[in-house]
């Protein structure tokens, strides 16, 4: 790559920038076999930089502000884990300093943001990766490779239900909760299951119609400002049932249960779901191809997989069974796998699976979605990302990234 970084002889010198919850993903840096170390870290907080030192040792570098690590130099890159809707401007600076980015999903909060970095990187040359990582989940692996085996014919449809067991702890007590901040869990949340939607359809989103609202946490009166805690202060199994959760953020406008429907390119279709209220957490999934459907049962280790191929009635087992593999809780086998191919990308320019056009779409999708359950359900088609973006993009990742160009229901066969 054009702006490949010079290393020390420790390897890549990284930065991380907020102190939060999701900071733990940078602990894996240290243990991948591209040699790499954190050297930095940036808070805008006083207990987040002293978390920082906590996490990663007393003689980190720390920082108050991202310009300040910026004008000190010294990084090779950077892993972004702030606030949703600060990803924009610290990405946009971190890439026109030449700094390469991983930058934590979403994307950002609006399309016209998300294309603003994509441009950033595009005209900086400098490496931008987004943590879409739950394309490395061993469920959503093997969905894809039972696809590419032809077991359930080509993809005509897929559907999505998200049972968000935690969202009352995970959502509603912090910045999440506030729509000026997050602008929707359709994008904070659900950018994940968009992005998986596409994968295993090859296709991208092409129009979008959305319905939702705030039907049980909006009726919370019990708020605190949680300032200075991170989720693991608050999170129990035993707040419950949802009406009964306490300490909401001071601004609770974002939905806490949201339906999409979208037109996939070349016709296929796709629904989602996500609810906030639910007494179970975990995602399920139903593809249905021309020859058969699959479908999990649980989303980690213990899991199925499940595909029915033969004509029948109901039944309980599929004609097929696959035990999904990976971690029993979270996903942390899938944190590895995403910072590993970020510091190869950066130091080799080794291609990756995870595509800031992928990124892109799925924020495209959520973000109008929002728009539309907020207007009446109104339809919206997605506009087109730049073509010199798609082809620049592409030539950075496998083929498995993005929608092959050979598809005719392809993003890059139709904007090209």
């Amino acid at each position: 790559m054009s702006n490949a970084p010079a290393t020390t002889p420790t390897g890549l010198r990284v930065a991380v920038i907020g102190t939060g919850q999701r900071a733990y993903i940078a602990e894996h840096v240290a243990a991948s076999p591209t040699p790499a170390a954190i050297v930095a870290a940036v808070d805008t907080t006083e207990i987040g930089r002293s978390r920082a030192r906590q996490m990663f040792g007393d003689d980190l570098d720390v920082f108050d502000s991202h310009q300040a690590l910026i004008a000190q130099g010294g990084v090779d890159a950077a892993i972004v884990t702030t606030p949703d809707w600060t990803h924009k401007e610290i990405a946009v600076d971190l890439l026109r300093a030449g700094i390469a980015v991983y930058l934590e999903k979403p994307l950002a909060i609006t399309l016209d943001d998300a294309d603003a970095v994509l441009q950033a990187a595009y005209e900086s040359r400098t490496p931008l990766y987004v943590g879409h990582n739950f394309r490395h989940a061993a469920v959503v692996r093997l969905m894809h490779e039972i696809i590419e085996r032809g077991e359930i014919g080509a993809v005509k449809s897929v559907w999505v239900r998200h049972f968000v067991g935690n969202g009352g702890d995970y959502y509603f007590k912090d910045w999440h909760a506030d729509r000026s901040r997050v602008n929707t869990l359709l994008l904070q949340k659900a950018s994940h299951d968009i992005d998986v939607v596409h994968f295993l359809a090859g296709a991208y989103t092409r129009r979008v119609v959305a319905m939702g609202d705030l039907a049980v946490y909006g009726e919370v009166e019990d708020r605190e400002d949680r300032s200075g805690q991170t989720m693991a202060d608050w999170f129990s199994y035993d707040n419950w049932p949802p009406e009964a959760q306490r300490g909401l953020n001071p601004v609770v406008d974002v939905e806490d249960v949201s339906m999409m429907l979208m037109t996939l390119e070349g016709g296929i279709t796709a629904s989602y779901e996500q609810c906030h209220f639910t007494p179970d957490y975990w995602r399920n999934y139903t593809v249905i191809g021309t020859h058969g459907r699959l479908e999990n049962i649980g989303d980690t280790a213990g899991g199925t997989v499940k595909v029915w191929n033969r004509r029948r009635t109901w039944s309980t087992e599929g004609d097929a069974e696959y035990p999904i593999a990976g971690v029993e809780e979270g996903h942390a086998d899938a944190d590895v796998d995403t910072m590993n191919e970020f510091l190869a990308f950066v130091a080799d320019g080794t291609p990756t699976t995870l595509s800031p056009i992928a990124a892109r779409q799925a924020v495209a999708a959520g973000a109008l979605a929002a728009h539309s359950l907020r207007n009446g359900s109104i339809p919206l088609d997605v506009p087109p990302l730049d073509p010199t973006l798609v082809e620049y993009f592409s030539s950075l990742t496998t083929s498995t990234a993005t929608p092959s160009s050979t598809a005719p229901h392809s993003l890059d066969a139709a904007t090209r």
